[in-house]
């Protein structure tokens, strides 16, 4: 099984494909990869050769913010916006929508499920 910065990648699926399990790695940076690794995008995941794997790994090392170096980096951008008491940083506190949609009758993912006013029985 095929593994690239922490994640096994699924066996016999197209390696374009398999690629995009790795967090942060999109469509089109999967075959922006598999291009400079000189690879065939149609390829499956169980017939790379070690030589193959080593290409990807490295070019995804050294070109892309990837798996942990990701996830730290964005939760501390949303700490800093919390930490600053800005608008933003406030409606992420608050488990709102950040981005300006409305809330009186939408916003359930992020408010959570709706909690009845009155009588529980």
């Amino acid at each position: 099984m095929a593994r690239i910065s922490g994640v096994d990648l699924p066996r016999n699926k197209r390696i374009d494909v398999a690629l995009r399990y790795i967090y942060g790695i999109g469509p089109k940076n999967a075959l922006d990869i598999i291009a400079k690794a000189e690879l065939d995008p149609a390829l499956r995941t169980d017939k790379l050769s070690e030589g193959d794997m080593s290409k990807l790994r490295e070019i995804i090392e050294r070109e892309y913010k990837v798996e942990g170096d990701l996830r730290r980096e964005t939760s501390m951008n949303i700490n800093r916006l919390m930490d600053l008491g800005c608008y933003r940083g406030l409606r992420h506190r608050k488990g709102l929508p950040v981005r300006g949609q409305r809330t009186h009758t939408n916003a359930r993912t992020r408010k959570g499920p709706k909690r009845m006013a009155g009588v529980k029985r």
